[in-house]
Protein backbone atom coordinates (compact mmCIF):
# COMPACT_ATOMS: atom_id res chain seq x y z
CA UNK A 1 0.00 0.00 0.00
CA UNK A 2 2.83 2.45 0.76
CA UNK A 3 3.89 2.54 -2.88
CA UNK A 4 0.37 3.12 -4.21
CA UNK A 5 0.00 6.02 -6.66
CA UNK A 6 -2.67 8.34 -5.29
CA UNK A 7 -4.21 11.24 -7.14
CA UNK A 8 -4.32 14.25 -4.85
CA UNK A 9 -7.87 15.55 -4.69
CA UNK A 10 -9.97 17.10 -1.96
CA UNK A 11 -11.84 13.80 -1.68
CA UNK A 12 -8.63 11.91 -0.92
CA UNK A 13 -7.80 14.18 2.02
CA UNK A 14 -9.60 12.48 4.87
CA UNK A 15 -10.07 13.53 8.46
CA UNK A 16 -12.09 16.03 10.46
CA UNK A 17 -11.35 19.22 8.52
CA UNK A 18 -13.52 22.15 7.51
CA UNK A 19 -13.55 23.36 3.90
CA UNK A 20 -10.79 25.91 4.52
CA UNK A 21 -8.41 23.41 6.14
CA UNK A 22 -9.13 20.89 3.38
CA UNK A 23 -8.13 23.53 0.86
CA UNK A 24 -4.88 24.20 2.76
CA UNK A 25 -4.06 20.51 2.96
CA UNK A 26 -4.94 20.00 -0.68
CA UNK A 27 -2.67 22.89 -1.69
CA UNK A 28 0.11 21.46 0.48
CA UNK A 29 -0.31 18.00 -1.03
CA UNK A 30 -0.09 19.52 -4.49
CA UNK A 31 3.09 21.39 -3.57
CA UNK A 32 4.63 18.20 -2.17
CA UNK A 33 3.62 16.29 -5.28
CA UNK A 34 5.41 18.86 -7.42
CA UNK A 35 8.50 18.43 -5.23
CA UNK A 36 8.77 14.63 -4.93
CA UNK A 37 6.16 13.07 -7.22
CA UNK A 38 2.68 11.66 -6.66
CA UNK A 39 3.99 8.16 -5.81
CA UNK A 40 5.51 9.50 -2.62
CA UNK A 41 2.79 11.81 -1.32
CA UNK A 42 0.40 9.57 0.60
CA UNK A 43 -2.96 10.95 1.67
CA UNK A 44 -5.60 8.18 2.17
CA UNK A 45 -6.19 7.34 5.82
CA UNK A 46 -5.58 3.61 5.40
CA UNK A 47 -2.22 4.29 3.74
CA UNK A 48 -1.15 6.81 6.40
CA UNK A 49 -2.19 4.54 9.27
CA UNK A 50 0.97 2.45 9.21
CA UNK A 51 3.02 5.58 9.85
CA UNK A 52 0.83 6.95 12.65
CA UNK A 53 1.41 4.37 15.40
CA UNK A 54 4.70 3.71 17.13
CA UNK A 55 6.47 0.37 17.57
CA UNK A 56 4.89 -0.35 20.95
CA UNK A 57 1.36 0.51 19.83
CA UNK A 58 1.07 2.88 22.78
CA UNK A 59 1.59 6.21 21.03
CA UNK A 60 -0.43 7.32 18.04
CA UNK A 61 -1.85 10.38 16.37
CA UNK A 62 -3.29 11.43 13.04
CA UNK A 63 -1.47 13.03 10.13
CA UNK A 64 -2.77 14.66 6.98
CA UNK A 65 0.00 13.64 4.58
CA UNK A 66 2.96 11.26 4.53
CA UNK A 67 5.82 12.49 2.32
CA UNK A 68 8.64 10.18 1.25
CA UNK A 69 11.60 12.16 -0.12
CA UNK A 70 14.67 10.36 -1.45
CA UNK A 71 17.45 12.95 -1.14
CA UNK A 72 18.57 15.95 0.85
CA UNK A 73 17.34 18.20 -1.97
CA UNK A 74 13.89 16.59 -1.81
CA UNK A 75 13.78 16.92 1.98
CA UNK A 76 14.63 20.60 1.54
CA UNK A 77 11.79 20.99 -0.95
CA UNK A 78 9.38 19.19 1.39
CA UNK A 79 10.26 21.35 4.38
CA UNK A 80 10.07 24.51 2.30
CA UNK A 81 6.54 23.57 1.23
CA UNK A 82 5.59 22.71 4.82
CA UNK A 83 6.91 26.07 6.02
CA UNK A 84 4.96 27.92 3.32
CA UNK A 85 1.77 26.12 4.35
CA UNK A 86 2.39 26.42 8.12
CA UNK A 87 2.47 22.66 8.68
CA UNK A 88 3.90 20.59 11.50
CA UNK A 89 6.62 18.15 10.48
CA UNK A 90 7.23 14.79 12.13
CA UNK A 91 10.44 13.26 10.79
CA UNK A 92 10.19 9.47 10.94
CA UNK A 93 12.98 6.98 10.35
CA UNK A 94 12.56 3.31 11.33
CA UNK A 95 9.78 4.19 13.81
CA UNK A 96 11.26 1.86 16.40
CA UNK A 97 11.19 4.51 19.14
CA UNK A 98 9.59 3.88 22.50
CA UNK A 99 8.71 7.41 23.64
CA UNK A 100 6.22 8.63 21.04
CA UNK A 101 8.62 10.98 19.29
CA UNK A 102 8.33 9.56 15.78
CA UNK A 103 4.55 9.68 15.33
CA UNK A 104 2.05 12.56 15.34
CA UNK A 105 0.83 13.87 18.65
CA UNK A 106 -2.44 12.63 20.10
CA UNK A 107 -5.37 14.83 19.08
CA UNK A 108 -5.57 16.54 22.47
CA UNK A 109 -1.89 17.50 22.27
CA UNK A 110 -1.74 19.01 18.77
CA UNK A 111 -2.63 22.39 17.38
CA UNK A 112 -4.72 23.12 14.29
CA UNK A 113 -1.91 23.11 11.74
CA UNK A 114 -1.67 20.40 9.06
CA UNK A 115 0.56 17.49 10.08
CA UNK A 116 3.05 15.98 7.64
CA UNK A 117 5.04 12.85 8.45
CA UNK A 118 8.30 12.95 6.53
CA UNK A 119 9.39 9.33 6.16
CA UNK A 120 13.14 8.99 5.69
CA UNK A 121 13.17 5.38 4.57
CA UNK A 122 13.99 6.18 0.92
CA UNK A 123 17.18 7.98 1.98
CA UNK A 124 18.97 4.65 2.22
CA UNK A 125 22.05 5.34 0.14
CA UNK A 126 25.47 4.08 1.22
CA UNK A 127 28.76 5.46 -0.06
CA UNK A 128 31.96 3.53 -0.64
CA UNK A 129 33.76 2.53 2.54
CA UNK A 130 36.86 4.67 3.11
CA UNK A 131 39.12 2.03 4.63
CA UNK A 132 41.96 4.47 5.27
CA UNK A 133 39.82 6.91 7.24
CA UNK A 134 37.61 4.07 8.57
CA UNK A 135 34.48 6.00 7.66
CA UNK A 136 31.42 5.69 5.43
CA UNK A 137 28.61 8.02 4.38
CA UNK A 138 25.07 6.73 4.95
CA UNK A 139 21.61 8.10 4.29
CA UNK A 140 19.34 8.61 7.27
CA UNK A 141 17.06 5.79 6.14
CA UNK A 142 19.81 3.16 6.07
CA UNK A 143 19.14 0.41 8.59
CA UNK A 144 21.81 -0.44 11.13
CA UNK A 145 21.98 -3.94 9.67
CA UNK A 146 22.77 -2.60 6.17
CA UNK A 147 25.35 -0.20 7.61
CA UNK A 148 26.96 -3.13 9.44
CA UNK A 149 26.89 -5.50 6.45
CA UNK A 150 28.33 -2.80 4.18
CA UNK A 151 31.17 -2.16 6.61
CA UNK A 152 31.91 -5.86 7.02
CA UNK A 153 32.08 -6.34 3.26
CA UNK A 154 35.09 -4.01 3.38
CA UNK A 155 36.71 -5.77 6.35
CA UNK A 156 35.50 -3.29 8.98
CA UNK A 157 32.61 -3.16 11.44
CA UNK A 158 30.12 -0.77 13.02
CA UNK A 159 30.54 0.50 16.59
CA UNK A 160 26.79 0.55 17.36
CA UNK A 161 24.50 -2.47 17.39
CA UNK A 162 21.22 -3.43 19.02
CA UNK A 163 18.39 -5.91 18.57
CA UNK A 164 16.25 -3.70 16.30
CA UNK A 165 19.11 -3.46 13.78
CA UNK A 166 16.99 -4.77 10.87
CA UNK A 167 14.46 -1.93 11.20
CA UNK A 168 16.13 0.88 13.16
CA UNK A 169 17.89 3.42 10.98
CA UNK A 170 20.99 5.58 11.07
CA UNK A 171 18.93 8.77 11.21
CA UNK A 172 16.80 7.59 14.11
CA UNK A 173 19.84 6.35 16.01
CA UNK A 174 21.50 9.74 15.62
CA UNK A 175 18.35 11.67 16.52
CA UNK A 176 18.01 9.78 19.81
CA UNK A 177 21.75 9.27 20.45
CA UNK A 178 21.10 5.53 20.60
CA UNK A 179 23.52 3.16 22.24
CA UNK A 180 23.07 -0.59 22.42
CA UNK A 181 25.42 -3.34 23.47
CA UNK A 182 28.75 -1.91 22.24
CA UNK A 183 28.59 1.39 24.16
CA UNK A 184 30.89 -0.21 26.72
CA UNK A 185 33.67 -0.26 24.13
CA UNK A 186 32.86 2.43 21.57
CA UNK A 187 30.34 4.87 23.06
CA UNK A 188 26.90 6.00 21.90
CA UNK A 189 25.92 7.20 18.44
CA UNK A 190 27.23 10.70 19.22
CA UNK A 191 30.78 9.33 19.23
CA UNK A 192 30.30 7.77 15.78
CA UNK A 193 29.04 10.81 13.84
CA UNK A 194 31.99 12.63 12.23
CA UNK A 195 29.94 14.57 9.71
CA UNK A 196 26.30 15.39 9.16
CA UNK A 197 23.93 16.95 6.66
CA UNK A 198 20.52 18.19 7.74
CA UNK A 199 17.67 20.46 6.69
CA UNK A 200 16.25 23.15 8.96
CA UNK A 201 12.58 24.08 9.19
CA UNK A 202 12.82 26.67 6.42
CA UNK A 203 14.43 24.24 3.98
CA UNK A 204 18.04 25.38 4.47
CA UNK A 205 20.71 22.68 4.20
CA UNK A 206 23.35 22.74 6.93
CA UNK A 207 26.36 20.67 7.91
CA UNK A 208 29.30 18.95 6.25
CA UNK A 209 30.14 15.36 5.31
CA UNK A 210 33.92 15.84 5.13
CA UNK A 211 34.53 13.73 8.24
CA UNK A 212 37.76 15.55 9.07
CA UNK A 213 38.86 14.52 12.57
CA UNK A 214 40.49 17.89 13.23
CA UNK A 215 37.76 20.18 12.01
CA UNK A 216 37.70 22.82 14.76
CA UNK A 217 35.91 25.64 12.97
CA UNK A 218 33.23 26.77 15.37
CA UNK A 219 29.92 25.07 16.04
CA UNK A 220 29.99 21.28 15.59
CA UNK A 221 26.72 20.25 13.93
CA UNK A 222 27.07 16.50 14.65
CA UNK A 223 27.31 17.21 18.38
CA UNK A 224 24.37 19.62 18.35
CA UNK A 225 22.00 17.55 16.23
CA UNK A 226 22.74 14.14 17.76
CA UNK A 227 20.11 13.59 20.43
CA UNK A 228 17.94 16.51 19.28
CA UNK A 229 15.09 14.14 18.29
CA UNK A 230 14.07 15.99 15.15
CA UNK A 231 13.44 19.30 16.93
CA UNK A 232 16.28 21.37 15.40
CA UNK A 233 16.57 19.97 11.89
CA UNK A 234 15.82 16.86 9.85
CA UNK A 235 18.96 14.73 9.53
CA UNK A 236 19.35 13.41 5.99
CA UNK A 237 22.89 11.99 5.72
CA UNK A 238 25.77 11.23 8.07
CA UNK A 239 29.45 10.46 7.84
CA UNK A 240 30.00 7.61 10.30
CA UNK A 241 32.99 6.14 12.05
CA UNK A 242 33.84 2.46 11.55
CA UNK A 243 35.87 0.15 13.77
CA UNK A 244 38.02 -2.95 13.23
CA UNK A 245 36.27 -6.20 12.40
CA UNK A 246 37.34 -8.66 15.07
CA UNK A 247 37.11 -12.24 13.85
CA UNK A 248 38.05 -13.94 17.13
CA UNK A 249 34.90 -13.74 19.23
CA UNK A 250 33.58 -15.43 22.33
CA UNK A 251 30.26 -15.25 24.17
CA UNK A 252 29.59 -16.24 27.76
CA UNK A 253 26.31 -16.49 29.64
CA UNK A 254 27.24 -16.24 33.30
CA UNK A 255 25.00 -16.94 36.29
CA UNK A 256 25.86 -14.97 39.43
CA UNK A 257 24.49 -15.05 42.94
CA UNK A 258 23.75 -11.33 43.20
CA UNK A 259 23.61 -8.04 41.36
CA UNK A 260 26.54 -6.82 43.48
CA UNK A 261 28.65 -9.73 42.22
CA UNK A 262 27.74 -8.85 38.63
CA UNK A 263 28.77 -5.23 39.15
CA UNK A 264 32.08 -6.30 40.67
CA UNK A 265 32.73 -8.73 37.81
CA UNK A 266 32.13 -6.10 35.16
CA UNK A 267 34.63 -3.86 36.93
CA UNK A 268 37.23 -6.63 36.82
CA UNK A 269 36.52 -7.38 33.16
CA UNK A 270 36.84 -3.72 32.14
CA UNK A 271 40.23 -3.52 33.83
CA UNK A 272 41.68 -6.84 32.68
CA UNK A 273 39.96 -7.89 29.44
CA UNK A 274 40.55 -5.24 26.75
CA UNK A 275 38.51 -7.25 24.24
CA UNK A 276 35.30 -6.87 26.27
CA UNK A 277 32.63 -5.76 23.79
CA UNK A 278 29.37 -6.06 25.71
CA UNK A 279 28.12 -6.81 29.22
CA UNK A 280 24.35 -7.24 29.27
CA UNK A 281 22.44 -7.93 32.47
CA UNK A 282 19.36 -10.13 32.42
CA UNK A 283 17.25 -10.44 35.53
CA UNK A 284 15.42 -13.71 36.25
CA UNK A 285 12.00 -12.33 35.24
CA UNK A 286 13.37 -11.46 31.80
CA UNK A 287 15.26 -14.74 31.44
CA UNK A 288 12.21 -16.81 32.37
CA UNK A 289 10.07 -14.89 29.89
CA UNK A 290 12.46 -15.18 26.94
CA UNK A 291 13.20 -18.82 27.73
CA UNK A 292 9.49 -19.64 27.54
CA UNK A 293 9.11 -17.56 24.39
CA UNK A 294 11.99 -19.38 22.67
CA UNK A 295 10.87 -22.72 24.12
CA UNK A 296 14.49 -23.27 25.01
CA UNK A 297 16.10 -24.10 28.35
CA UNK A 298 18.66 -21.67 29.72
CA UNK A 299 22.03 -23.48 29.88
CA UNK A 300 22.88 -22.01 33.30
CA UNK A 301 20.71 -21.26 36.32
CA UNK A 302 20.99 -18.32 38.66
CA UNK A 303 20.00 -18.89 42.31
CA UNK A 304 17.29 -16.93 44.11
CA UNK A 305 18.41 -13.32 44.21
CA UNK A 306 20.85 -13.93 41.39
CA UNK A 307 21.25 -12.48 37.91
CA UNK A 308 22.64 -13.37 34.49
CA UNK A 309 25.36 -11.62 32.54
CA UNK A 310 25.76 -11.95 28.79
CA UNK A 311 29.37 -11.18 27.90
CA UNK A 312 30.86 -10.66 24.44
CA UNK A 313 34.58 -10.39 23.75
CA UNK A 314 36.09 -9.71 20.34
CA UNK A 315 39.70 -9.34 19.21
CA UNK A 316 42.16 -10.19 16.46
CA UNK A 317 43.45 -13.04 18.62
CA UNK A 318 41.44 -15.54 20.66
CA UNK A 319 40.18 -13.74 23.81
CA UNK A 320 39.19 -16.98 25.56
CA UNK A 321 42.25 -17.14 27.80
CA UNK A 322 41.89 -13.62 29.19
CA UNK A 323 38.15 -14.09 29.76
CA UNK A 324 38.69 -17.41 31.55
CA UNK A 325 41.41 -15.84 33.70
CA UNK A 326 38.97 -13.16 34.83
CA UNK A 327 35.98 -15.46 35.37
CA UNK A 328 37.86 -18.20 37.22
CA UNK A 329 38.55 -16.39 40.50
CA UNK A 330 35.56 -14.03 40.36
CA UNK A 331 33.39 -14.05 43.46
CA UNK A 332 29.72 -14.88 43.03
CA UNK A 333 30.00 -16.77 39.73
CA UNK A 334 27.75 -19.82 39.99
CA UNK A 335 27.97 -21.21 36.45
CA UNK A 336 28.89 -20.17 32.94
CA UNK A 337 28.24 -21.32 29.39
CA UNK A 338 31.08 -20.18 27.11
CA UNK A 339 31.48 -20.71 23.37
CA UNK A 340 33.37 -19.46 20.34
CA UNK A 341 31.22 -21.38 17.85
CA UNK A 342 29.14 -18.99 15.71
CA UNK A 343 25.91 -21.01 15.81
CA UNK A 344 26.17 -21.63 19.54
CA UNK A 345 26.97 -17.95 20.13
CA UNK A 346 23.84 -16.97 18.21
CA UNK A 347 21.76 -19.30 20.37
CA UNK A 348 23.15 -17.71 23.53
CA UNK A 349 22.71 -14.18 22.21
CA UNK A 350 19.07 -14.96 21.45
CA UNK A 351 18.44 -14.94 25.20
CA UNK A 352 19.33 -11.23 25.17
CA UNK A 353 18.34 -10.04 21.71
CA UNK A 354 14.86 -11.53 21.80
CA UNK A 355 13.75 -10.28 25.20
CA UNK A 356 11.93 -7.33 23.62
CA UNK A 357 10.16 -9.72 21.26
CA UNK A 358 9.15 -11.89 24.22
CA UNK A 359 7.91 -8.83 26.14
CA UNK A 360 5.88 -7.77 23.13
CA UNK A 361 4.28 -11.21 22.84
CA UNK A 362 3.41 -11.22 26.54
CA UNK A 363 1.87 -7.75 26.26
CA UNK A 364 -0.18 -8.84 23.26
CA UNK A 365 -1.44 -11.77 25.30
CA UNK A 366 -2.75 -9.47 28.03
CA UNK A 367 -4.17 -7.06 25.45
CA UNK A 368 -2.20 -3.96 26.48
CA UNK A 369 0.88 -2.26 25.04
CA UNK A 370 4.09 -2.63 27.01
CA UNK A 371 5.03 0.37 29.13
CA UNK A 372 8.79 0.78 28.85
CA UNK A 373 11.11 3.01 30.82
CA UNK A 374 14.72 3.28 29.69
CA UNK A 375 16.81 4.83 32.46
CA UNK A 376 20.32 4.82 33.93
CA UNK A 377 21.71 5.36 37.42
CA UNK A 378 25.14 5.01 39.03
CA UNK A 379 26.02 1.34 39.48
CA UNK A 380 25.79 1.52 43.26
CA UNK A 381 22.18 2.74 42.96
CA UNK A 382 20.86 -0.10 40.78
CA UNK A 383 19.42 -2.03 43.72
CA UNK A 384 17.55 1.06 44.92
CA UNK A 385 16.18 1.68 41.43
CA UNK A 386 14.95 -1.89 41.11
CA UNK A 387 13.24 -1.67 44.50
CA UNK A 388 11.33 1.43 43.38
CA UNK A 389 10.45 -0.06 39.99
CA UNK A 390 9.19 -3.27 41.56
CA UNK A 391 7.20 -1.31 44.13
CA UNK A 392 5.58 0.73 41.37
CA UNK A 393 4.75 -2.45 39.47
CA UNK A 394 3.29 -4.08 42.56
CA UNK A 395 1.13 -1.03 43.29
CA UNK A 396 -0.16 -1.08 39.73
CA UNK A 397 -0.65 -4.85 39.66
CA UNK A 398 1.53 -5.28 36.57
CA UNK A 399 4.56 -7.44 35.80
CA UNK A 400 8.08 -5.95 35.79
CA UNK A 401 10.61 -7.42 33.34
CA UNK A 402 14.02 -5.71 33.68
CA UNK A 403 17.22 -6.12 31.68
CA UNK A 404 19.88 -3.78 30.34
CA UNK A 405 23.47 -2.73 29.82
CA UNK A 406 25.27 -3.16 33.12
CA UNK A 407 28.46 -1.19 32.53
CA UNK A 408 26.44 1.97 31.92
CA UNK A 409 23.94 1.38 34.73
CA UNK A 410 21.26 1.36 32.01
CA UNK A 411 18.12 -0.66 32.66
CA UNK A 412 15.14 -1.25 30.39
CA UNK A 413 12.17 -1.52 32.74
CA UNK A 414 9.30 -3.23 30.93
CA UNK A 415 5.91 -3.16 32.61
CA UNK A 416 3.49 -5.72 31.19
CA UNK A 417 -0.20 -5.03 31.81
CA UNK A 418 0.35 -1.58 33.33
CA UNK A 419 -2.95 0.09 34.21
CA UNK A 420 -1.56 3.50 35.20
CA UNK A 421 1.68 4.13 33.27
CA UNK A 422 1.81 7.79 34.28
CA UNK A 423 1.87 6.84 37.96
CA UNK A 424 4.62 4.28 37.36
CA UNK A 425 6.62 6.90 35.46
CA UNK A 426 6.15 9.45 38.23
CA UNK A 427 7.49 7.07 40.87
CA UNK A 428 10.36 5.63 38.83
CA UNK A 429 11.60 8.78 37.09
CA UNK A 430 11.59 10.83 40.27
CA UNK A 431 13.58 8.09 41.97
CA UNK A 432 16.03 7.96 39.04
CA UNK A 433 16.63 11.70 39.31
CA UNK A 434 17.09 11.54 43.08
CA UNK A 435 19.65 8.75 42.63
CA UNK A 436 21.75 10.90 40.30
CA UNK A 437 20.62 9.16 37.12
CA UNK A 438 19.06 10.07 33.80
CA UNK A 439 15.45 9.53 32.77
CA UNK A 440 16.56 8.50 29.28
CA UNK A 441 19.64 6.43 28.54
CA UNK A 442 19.02 5.35 24.94
CA UNK A 443 15.57 5.97 23.52
CA UNK A 444 15.23 9.72 23.97
CA UNK A 445 12.68 11.89 25.74
CA UNK A 446 10.02 12.13 23.04
CA UNK A 447 6.63 13.14 24.36
CA UNK A 448 6.46 10.35 26.93
CA UNK A 449 9.12 11.74 29.27
CA UNK A 450 8.90 15.44 28.48
CA UNK A 451 6.92 16.25 31.68
CA UNK A 452 9.85 14.97 33.76
CA UNK A 453 12.70 16.60 31.84
CA UNK A 454 12.98 19.30 34.49
CA UNK A 455 14.06 16.64 37.01
CA UNK A 456 17.46 16.25 35.33
CA UNK A 457 17.95 19.64 33.64
CA UNK A 458 18.34 22.93 35.49
CA UNK A 459 16.17 25.90 34.45
CA UNK A 460 19.16 27.57 32.79
CA UNK A 461 19.82 24.41 30.74
CA UNK A 462 16.23 24.25 29.58
CA UNK A 463 16.15 27.96 28.76
CA UNK A 464 19.33 27.67 26.68
CA UNK A 465 17.95 24.67 24.79
CA UNK A 466 14.70 26.54 24.10
CA UNK A 467 16.65 29.52 22.76
CA UNK A 468 18.56 27.31 20.30
CA UNK A 469 15.33 25.67 19.23
CA UNK A 470 13.62 29.01 18.60
CA UNK A 471 16.59 30.20 16.56
CA UNK A 472 16.49 27.19 14.21
CA UNK A 473 12.73 26.64 14.23
CA UNK A 474 10.95 29.87 15.21
CA UNK A 475 7.47 28.54 14.35
CA UNK A 476 7.95 25.33 16.33
CA UNK A 477 7.01 23.25 13.31
CA UNK A 478 9.55 20.46 13.83
CA UNK A 479 8.33 17.68 16.13
CA UNK A 480 6.32 19.91 18.48
CA UNK A 481 5.94 18.58 22.01
CA UNK A 482 9.12 16.50 21.85
CA UNK A 483 11.83 17.53 24.33
CA UNK A 484 9.36 20.12 25.58
CA UNK A 485 9.87 20.70 29.28
CA UNK A 486 6.68 22.80 29.46
CA UNK A 487 4.56 19.71 28.87
CA UNK A 488 2.22 18.87 31.73
CA UNK A 489 2.20 15.43 33.40
CA UNK A 490 -1.55 15.21 32.85
CA UNK A 491 -0.97 15.24 29.10
CA UNK A 492 0.18 11.67 28.87
CA UNK A 493 -0.42 9.85 25.56
CA UNK A 494 -3.78 8.18 25.13
CA UNK A 495 -3.54 4.55 26.19
CA UNK A 496 -5.23 1.58 24.58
Amino acid sequence: MRGTVVAVTSASISGQHDDRSRDVIGDLASALTAAIGADHVLTPADVRAGFETDWTGRYRGSSDIVARPASTAEVSAVLTACMEHDAQVIAQAGNTGLVGGSVPRAERDRDERPVVIVSMRRLDHLGAVDTAAMQVTAGAGTTLARWRDHARSAGLDTPVDFAARDVATVGGAIATNAGGSRVLRFGTMRQQVVGIEAVTADGSVIGSLSGLPKETAGLHWPSLLTGSEGTLAVITTARLRLVPLFRATITALVALDSLAAAVDLVGVLRRTVPSLDAAEIIFPAAMELVSAHLDRAVPVTAPDGGVYLMLDCADHIDPAESLAAALGPAAGVVDAAVTTDRAQRDRLIDFRDRITEAVGAASTAVGMPTFKLDVAVPLDALDDLLDVAQGAADSDGCRLVPFGHLAEGNLHLNHIGARSPDQIAEAVLRAVASLGGTISAEHGIGVAKAPWLHLIRAPADLAAQATIRRALDPTRSLNPGVLDATARPDRQPVRD
